[in-house]
């Protein structure tokens, strides 16, 4: 199906579904995401619809997965709230629709750091590690606003115990920290030794693992 910036949501869906796939699904779900379109095939039919944040909205009140991944290549990142942007994190709770909603969204508003102080304060460990992302993305780009000292206490204290998504992204953290800060690299690298956390993570070749110590050594190489 054909579709232009005047499809309707119905039209959205049908396209989406004559692209399904049970090869991708099944990849798919395997890292906690329920949709079976190839990703290259979505963006191309979110480019036909153009930006679009009132078929954004509407698309993104259905609460599929894909027709939602289709709704954040859409929308229009500066027409967003602070309470809009909450309550689309809210929704945002499978991997790949948080990981886009933080990248193609939020990273984009001027209320980023609004969101994530909102975040941050969250018991739900799903929206706590989208606050620990966007925590990780202002180390490298607003440190100013953070306390990085505090939050390597808190990682140093919490990560070992905490639920996958929400350890990778504390650890995403801790990493940017190492990289982007000298003067706080030693005690980085001496937390990810102690706690060990993805030391024995698979990892492709000519890939940087993600085990902390690995990878701030080998990133902040690179910058020097």
């Amino acid at each position: 199906m054909e579709l232009t910036p005047q499809s309707t949501v119905a039209q959205v869906q049908q396209a989406l579904a004559e692209l399904e796939d049970p090869r991708y699904r099944a990849v798919n779900e395997k890292h906690g995401d329920d949709f079976g379109v190839n990703l290259g095939k979505l963006r191309a039919l979110a480019k036909s619809l153009k930006s679009n944040q009132e078929l954004a909205e509407e698309l993104w009140a259905t609460g599929e997965t894909a027709t939602r991944l289709v709704a954040l290549l859409i929308a229009k990142p500066r027409s967003f709230t602070l309470e809009q942007l909450e309550v689309w994190s809210q929704g945002a709770s499978t991997p790949k629709v948080q990981a886009w909603f933080l990248s193609y969204i939020v990273k984009k508003s001027k209320l980023l750091e609004e969101l994530r102080l909102l975040l941050m304060s969250q018991n739900d460990p799903v929206q706590l590690a989208a606050g620990w992302e966007l925590t990780a993305h202002q180390v490298v780009k607003a440190p100013e606003l953070l306390d990085l000292e505090q939050l390597l206490d808190t990682i140093e204290a919490r990560m070992s115990a905490a639920p996958d998504r929400l350890q990778w992204a504390m650890n995403t953290t801790l990493a940017h920290i190492g990289i982007e800060h000298e003067h706080l690299r030693r005690r980085a690298l001496a937390i990810g030794e102690t706690l060990q956390v993805l030391a024995d993570y698979p990892t492709s070749a000519g890939c940087i693992s993600p085990f902390a110590p690995i990878w701030i050594t080998e990133m902040a190489k690179r910058k020097a």
